[in-house]
């Protein structure tokens, strides 16, 4: 096949999507059938707007140096395609003369290349359409990790570190709420930051189990009574027995996204109300309430050297699987052995639109915490060189006055 190739981003940002942008980029830039390569600005947006950077005249230096930034360096987007968008969009990419569509971002992403496969198909058209894997939520189906999780989960984890040793400075009730709608990895990497049994997060709720306002209640006054302070991880998606986000009960109107979901970041109400119903039912005067927010995505000061690279690879793998292969689908990544990673095709069919969320053997039976068997999964793809927190020996001298 010969022709033109596009790349583009969508979705939320991350601290490593531009190192697929760029494996994605240099591996084309290897095959003499490739002409040109384009990167559409703002994402698929950018496609039908016909917004194309051409990245074949960008230096490899610089595109090495763009790798290793976070944030999406060609814009993204939210639009959610449709047919008659995604039809739109190979229209475009049939009049560009483009060959091999690749697509980095999460499950709409890969629907989308789906749907616009599906069409090229449907008209004769050569196109070979390839989803990059990207979400900090971790919830594509078919792969052990997606990239841009384990940095964000670096983040997560060194700073509930800090909130812990923050708390047992002065103490009192913390309650930190992070991203995550249906799938609560994010969340759980909280724990990872633990050195003592005694350290926080001390309960951690995610939109895998239902949440039971009298329950959390319980949960923290005997953590308090035990430790004489809590420290609480939440994920912004949890809900109660009938499905229905605890955020919702704050107000008769909210904001939704282009994909028909209730905005959950950027609020904070969720943490206002929890603080609140701490307050309001215990008594308890120390409580304060934290959205993490945008932080998780670019945090650019603790990004996982392991994501950094496998997000290299899966653009790479992409435009091999595309160009060599001759192939549709989206690119996964099935780990081996103790750690190491192979990466797989998987069918847009199986990918697109889909949601994982986190297996049973990851949470605890009260539904309050996370397994040892997480921990395990985790600490591998967060990276070398990860701080720890150290305590001094409680050696007490006698009393002289007040013995």
């Amino acid at each position: 096949m010969f022709g033109k190739v596009v790349v583009a981003q969508g979705g939320g940002p991350t601290a490593t999507i531009n190192e697929s942008l760029v494996g994605a980029v240099l591996e084309s830039r290897k095959f003499s059938n490739i002409e040109r390569v384009y990167g559409a600005y703002h994402g698929v947006r950018g496609i039908v707007d016909e917004e194309f950077l051409d990245l074949t005249q960008e230096t490899t230096h610089n595109l090495e140096a763009v790798g290793m930034t976070p944030s999406s360096a060609l814009g993204s987007t939210r639009d959610k395609p449709d047919y008659e968008y995604c039809k739109e969009i190979f229209r475009v990419l049939k009049a560009h003369e483009v060959g091999y569509f690749f697509y980095i971002g999460g499950n709409d992403s890969s629907d989308t290349c789906r749907i616009v496969a599906e069409e090229a198909r449907k008209a004769d058209y050569p196109l070979r359409c390839v989803h990059i894997p990207k979400t900090i939520d971790n919830d594509l189906v078919g792969s052990d990790h997606s990239p841009g999780f384990p940095s964000a989960a670096r983040f997560v984890s060194q700073a509930f570190m800090g909130v812990n040793l923050d708390n047992a400075a002065l103490t009192g009730v913390y309650i930190g709420v992070v991203m995550g709608r249906h799938a609560g990895f994010l969340t759980a990497a909280s724990t990872l930051g633990k050195k003592f049994p005694e350290d926080g997060p001390h309960l951690i709720y995610m939109p895998e189990r239902h949440f039971d306002e009298d329950k959390f209640l319980d949960d923290v006054k005997k953590t308090q009574e035990k430790y004489g302070r809590c420290v609480v991880a939440v994920s912004e998606g949890i809900a109660d027995k009938d499905g229905t986000p605890i955020v919702t009960k704050l107000a008769s109107e909210q904001e939704k996204d282009a994909h028909g979901n209730v905005q959950l970041s950027g609020t904070g109400a969720l943490a206002d109300l929890l603080v609140d119903a701490v307050k309001n039912n215990l008594g308890y005067k120390r409580v304060r309430g934290d959205t993490f927010g945008y932080l998780q995505r670019s945090f650019a000061g603790c990004v996982s050297d392991v994501d950094q690279r496998e997000a290299r690879e899966v653009g790479e793998k992409a435009v091999q699987y595309a160009v060599w292969g001759d192939q549709n689908g989206s690119v996964a990544i099935e780990r081996t052995g103790f750690y190491s990673v192979e990466y797989n095709l998987l069918n847009l069919d199986y990918v697109g639109g889909q949601t994982r969320v986190m297996p049973d053997e990851f949470i605890n039976a009260e539904g309050n915490d996370v397994t040892d068997a997480f921990r395990m999964y985790l600490r591998p793809l967060v990276g070398s060189s990860m701080p720890e927190a150290y305590r001094l020996r409680l050696n007490h001298v006698p009393k002289v006055l007040k013995g």
